[in-house]
């Protein structure tokens, strides 16, 4: 089978990526042939294709960019896309078409590629995000809340809460983009969404896509899941007695949205090293609990992102022992960042949106590295109370400290046979070929009723 594989970054820049390129080695293994559409950019990757991909631009700059109409068209609608994705279809002649990032720097102006039309190709799409429920990509509303207004398909929300990255010329384009789409149908024209989560599946089919989706979790590479077992120490409580501090760990994007304040605020307290309230909601919940960890356990946090400079402050006001506890360690990735999470005691991840289903989660469970997860979008399809590790309520510091808490106490015995499930968990849920082999059943089933229906979309 020929398949064509979209997506706008040709280079590792986050999880969807992650995906896109892991698919790519999955379909190929399986013997089918794979090509690619995507947009220029200096960090790509190699391709043959590249001779179709589009010229690169970049909607996260200053507003100015958007200043002349024609510009901010092509972020709706591209007829540089549309050409040469139709030109690549003429030279790949593909069987299916599965899209992942797309919106702004390619658009689904794709879609209307006469070739498509013409030989019934059908159309699958991965929901790595909620731009398909809202133009803000994240349902979350300029006040920095978890908001469903948008499900009602009436985008104009995202404008009137600026959701867009605080600008209110940004959220109009946004809100210009999404209602362009709904009355373009061009929604209607992809046959298959894939949500890597239950939780994203229950979002869209509340949005209105309930007749085209399936939940299908996020996987590892065999390569992932081969190094998360390599770098997995199992005598972590040996090494502590070594002299090896155990410690909670973050990685991934230093934002708001990840909540990475909140979980500094809660090893503060939790370490006794401030009371760790300042900004924080929901302090009262932690009445009566007088525990704290014991010196020696630290937080390291892995990656860079705009919040780092607040992570240094609370740090500096929590005094002079704070800084010997928590730990900003950079960018890491490969080997580097798998030793890390293989060595950590638990990772955390503290999101106060409602994150899909996070690289991050899926690679410390092959680490044999249990998670404490906050309780929303599709984390606590990771967490198993208790067996994959803890969950706790998003955005509360009083009960992500109780959870740190939990976890620090957990007993050698206990914590092994913690590891051992978080093994069994990747090991039935998240193989690559196991993955792939459904996902081309699903290819074929719809390129059979396609043909069979004359290609008609809803």
């Amino acid at each position: 089978m020929r398949i064509l594989l979209v997506n706008k970054y040709f280079y590792r820049k986050g999880g969807a990526e992650t995906y896109f390129f892991a698919l790519a080695e999955g379909l190929r293994a399986l013997g089918h042939e794979v090509a690619f559409f995507s947009m220029k950019h200096s960090n790509n990757e190699p391709s043959y294709w590249s001779k179709y991909f589009v010229s690169e631009k970049d909607y996260v700059g200053d507003i100015s960019a958007f200043k002349k109409v024609q510009e901010a068209s092509t972020l709706i609608y591209s007829f540089e896309a549309k050409r040469k994705f139709e030109a690549l279809l003429e030279e790949f002649k593909p069987d299916v078409i599965h899209m992942n990032n797309v919106h702004r720097q390619l658009t689904l102006s794709i879609l209307d590629a006469p070739y498509l039309k013409r030989h019934h190709v059908p159309v699958v799409y991965t929901a790595h995000d909620y731009i398909l429920l809202c133009p803000a990509y994240t349902m979350v509303n300029g006040r920095g809340e978890v908001c469903d207004a948008c499900l009602d398909r009436h985008f104009m929300h995202a404008t009137k809460n600026v959701c867009v990255k605080g600008s209110r010329a940004k959220s109009a384009l946004a809100t210009m983009e999404a209602e362009f789409l709904k009355f373009h149908h061009s929604y209607g024209m992809i046959d298959l969404i894939i949500a890597p989560s239950k939780f994203m599946k229950s979002k869209l089919d509340e949005g209105g896509f309930a007749d085209k989706t399936i939940a299908m979790q996020n996987f590892l590479t065999d390569s992932q899941m081969t190094m998360g077992a390599h770098v997995a120490n199992t005598h972590k409580f040996e090494d502590a007695q070594a002299g090896a501090r155990p410690y909670f760990l973050f990685f991934g994007r230093l934002s708001k949205e990840k909540g990475i304040l909140t979980l500094v605020k809660a090893f503060l307290r939790a370490a006794g090293l401030a009371d760790g309230n300042a900004g924080g909601a929901d302090d009262t919940r932690d009445a009566g609990n007088a525990g704290m960890l014991p010196d020696t356990w630290d937080l390291h946090i892995v990656g860079d992102g705009p919040e780092r400079e607040s992570i240094e402050r609370l740090i500096t006001s929590a005094g002079s022992q704070a800084a010997s506890h928590i730990h900003l360690l950079g960018y890491k990735s490969g080997e580097d960042l798998q030793r890390e999470v293989g060595n950590a005691r638990f990772t955390v991840l503290s999101s106060e949106w409602r994150e899909n289903m996070p690289y991050s989660g899926l690679e410390s469970l092959a680490a044999q590295t249990p998670i404490i997860g906050a309780n929303i979008g599709g984390i606590p399809e990771l967490v198993e109370e208790g067996r994959t590790g803890f969950t706790f309520e998003s955005g509360n510091i009083a009960d992500l400290k109780d959870g740190l808490l939990k976890a620090a106490a957990v007993g050698e015995d206990v914590y092994g046979t913690m590891q051992r499930q978080c093994s069994e968990y990747v090991a039935t849920r998240c193989g690559q070929q196991t993955y792939a082999e459904r996902l081309v059943e699903r290819y074929t089933e719809l390129r059979e009723s396609n043909l069979m229906n004359g290609g008609v979309h809803k």
